[in-house]
């Protein structure tokens, strides 16, 4: 099995969550070890959330879940691409297909919104 490189950035490693049918970035997450072997038990994309410092399996609160279908690692073992399906249409957490929903104007610095939102965000999350 390989041996990913968690000793970089304090036990985390990046994790960018990929639509494995069309190539589409859909977020950037972190992983430490037992995020990482959760997501092979489990079939799952599961993250690290540093603000709550606790795992997270994507999906699990929206319904929005990811479900792995490749992994590469690469050149410096240290950051993780999943290629995934992403189920429920919704990666973002304000309830856009992708987190990269802001596309900026390198001529003005200004940025607008691409896509629309899956899903209302105050529907979905209740504390």
């Amino acid at each position: 099995m390989i041996k990913l490189n968690f000793e970089k950035m304090d036990g985390l490693l990046p994790a960018i969550a990929q639509d494995y049918l069309t190539g589409e970035v859909l977020m950037l997450g972190f992983m430490n070890e037992d995020a990482w072997r959760h997501t092979l038990a489990s079939g799952e994309a599961t993250y690290f959330s540093r603000t709550r410092q606790t795992l997270w399996t994507k999906g699990k609160t929206s319904g929005n879940l990811q479900i792995v279908k490749e992994i590469c690692i690469d050149c410096d073992d240290d950051t993780v691409l999943l290629k995934v399906e992403q189920v429920g249409g919704a990666s973002c957490h304000l309830g856009y297909r992708s987190c990269f929903f802001k596309k900026v104007d390198v001529n003005n610095d200004e940025f607008s919104i691409i896509g629309e939102p899956v899903f209302d965000p105050e529907e979905v999350y209740h504390d």
